[in-house]
């Protein structure tokens, strides 16, 4: 039986605010702005449907997959960016952070196009491509440091897979 509280954390991860609608779309954008700027590179994708989402939130258990709207109401930052997800070829997303050090990356596959994550369909990863099972995840499976020059790492997407919860696709 999967655990109430994964499904619970994983359907928060893309679950659309109000504040996330009227939010600059290009709020990570790493076209515009400045700061530093973290390619990652994404494999095992299930199929090349839907949209790609990048999330970094502070690096701390507390902050980790809260909602955005408390997060900038408490005065810190995080960012968000979207891309359509390309018909061929590597996955490489871009994410501009607030400034360099340690963040909290979070990679979501929305297969529906629908910006609510369906758990039963959608895909999930995080810096450390741990397993994720099915148990929420934790702060440290997301932790990435970035530096003042910029980085780029490889995330590997995972989706529900039965009764053991979330795992690679391949």
């Amino acid at each position: 039986m999967i655990r109430p509280i994964l499904i619970a954390a994983i359907a928060a991860l893309a679950m659309p605010s109000a504040a996330a609608a009227q939010a600059d779309p290009l709020d990570g954008s790493c076209a515009i702005g400045s700061g530093p700027t973290l390619r990652v590179n994404i494999i095992g994708l299930k199929d090349r449907t839907g949209r790609l989402k990048l999330e970094l939130y502070p690096g701390n258990e507390a902050d980790f997959l809260k909602d955005d709207r408390e997060i900038k109401r408490e005065g810190k930052q995080m960012r968000r960016v979207w891309s359509a997800t390309p018909a061929a070829g590597p996955v490489t997303l871009c994410i501009r952070a607030p400034s360099a050090g340690q963040w909290a990356l979070l990679f979501t596959h929305d297969r529906d196009g629908k910006n609510k994550f369906n758990f039963w369909q959608d895909g999930a990863g995080f810096p450390s491509n741990q397993r994720l099972g099915r148990s929420r995840p934790k702060v440290r499976q997301a932790l990435v440091n970035i530096p003042a020059a910029g980085g780029q790492i490889t995330v590997r997407a995972q989706y529900l897979k039965g009764l053991g919860g979330f795992g690679p696709n391949d």
